[in-house]
């Protein structure tokens, strides 16, 4: 049996994450979503609501699982035995990215393979921060997460309030 880990933070997971594992799914017998707790980044969920957002995107799929890990990615590969780490690539600043990411796991475990599956062309705009970003300035997401996301965003949307403004540029 060939199991891969996706890992991510999914903050919160969208149409483009649920195409790579339902991907990743037709070509390993198991799929493993991995559920970063702690990026060096500012999140939106808190790991547990990101878990639950994540079981329910893909509770169709009976070949795709959802733990939650810190520390390390590869250790947490070589936790759950899985063989192959599964990445996405949008656009090509990706590339470099995941790249340097794939030799540093190459350099500390020669046994884990890692794979970039190219994003379907719909979803290459897609990232989870301009997701949070429109969300928070209330645009519609409808077309970029599952029905239970665009909820669970409105609803934190509503919990944060108006002090809390996106990060980026959508708003200029």
């Amino acid at each position: 049996m060939v199991r891969a880990l996706f890992p991510g933070t999914f903050d919160p997971i969208h149409y483009g994450h649920m195409d790579i594992a339902a991907r990743a799914s037709r070509l390993f017998d198991e799929v493993v979503m991995a559920v970063y707790d702690k990026p060096l980044k500012s999140l939106m969920f808190d790991p547990d609501e990101r878990m639950a957002l994540v079981t329910e995107a893909v509770k169709d799929n009976p070949k795709i699982k959802v733990m939650g890990y810190s520390g390390l990615t590869i250790e947490f590969a070589r936790k759950v035995n899985a063989q192959v780490i599964v990445r996405g690539l949008r656009v090509f600043s990706d590339f470099e990215f995941e790249f340097r990411m794939a030799l540093a796991n190459q350099r500390l475990a020669t046994d884990i393979e890692t794979i970039a599956l190219i994003t379907a062309e719909q979803h290459t705009f897609l990232s989870s921060s301009t997701v949070r970003e429109i969300a928070m300035l209330n645009g519609d997401v409808s077309s970029m997460v599952p029905p239970h996301v665009e909820k669970a965003l409105k609803a934190k949307v509503s919990d944060l309030g108006d002090g809390h403004s996106p990060p980026n540029a959508l708003r200029d």
